[in-house]
């Protein structure tokens, strides 16, 4: 036990060391982790409105895969994170909930379902084929994931969101029974920094409009 928590208190110096010498470049960023698609179609109006806001600085974003998100936030690499509950943990993170989404079932054309209005759970497990995130969940790359599904390896159950990044040979189909997936915002709970503050506001604004117009 004691040794869990002096390797929580050295990554937490670890990090805060990254974040410190990133805030002293001379041209300071605030940097964004997300994997393709995860941002729930919230980041084009987000990055459209942040920079009105007077303590707004310069964004990096950084593309990576589902597991890296988290990691690089609570290494100091990256300030927030776009996040996705509740399959990812957010210990140690503040968070900001921003949308949440339907599940959808991704599979090839030619796959038996997927020609159906919708499908449930039981319906997937039929078919004798494995279904990510339950099966290959060491897998977390999303065009590898893409390319299992195109070859009739794998059923990919994700966000509704994903439809934007399927390939043509790939039908989406809506899970009635799945759990919702909510895309949240993340970033080291010990920060204070005003400039991620402002990105968190600016984020919870454009959820709530692109909620409130029901798109």
């Amino acid at each position: 036990m004691l040794a869990r928590e002096a390797a929580k208190v050295l990554d937490a110096v670890t990090a805060a060391t990254a974040r410190t010498r990133r805030a002293g470049r001379a041209d300071p960023r605030l940097v964004v982790a997300l994997k393709p698609g995860g941002d729930g179609g919230l980041l084009p109006g987000i990055l459209a409105a942040y920079p009105a806001h007077p303590d707004a600085m310069e964004v990096e974003l950084v593309l990576c895969g589902v597991a890296e998100r988290a990691r690089l936030v609570r290494e100091g690499t990256a300030d927030v994170a776009f996040l996705h509950s509740p399959y990812e943990d957010l210990t140690g993170l503040g968070s900001e909930p921003l949308l949440s989404e339907g599940g959808v079932a991704v599979m090839p054309a030619g796959h038996p379902l997927a020609g159906r209005e919708l499908v449930r759970l039981a319906d997937l497990d039929a078919v004798p084929l494995p279904r990510w995130p339950r099966d290959h969940s060491e897998i977390t790359d999303p065009a590898t994931l893409l390319q299992l599904v195109a070859l009739g390896r794998l059923v990919l159950v994700a966000p509704a969101s994903v439809r934007e990044l399927v390939r043509r040979d790939l039908v989406c189909v809506p899970v009635a029974d799945g759990p919702p997936t909510t895309v949240v915002l993340a970033w080291p709970e010990e920060s204070r920094s005003r400039a991620l503050a402002a990105f968190v506001r600016t984020a919870a604004a454009v959820a709530k409009g692109h909620s409130d117009s029901g798109e």
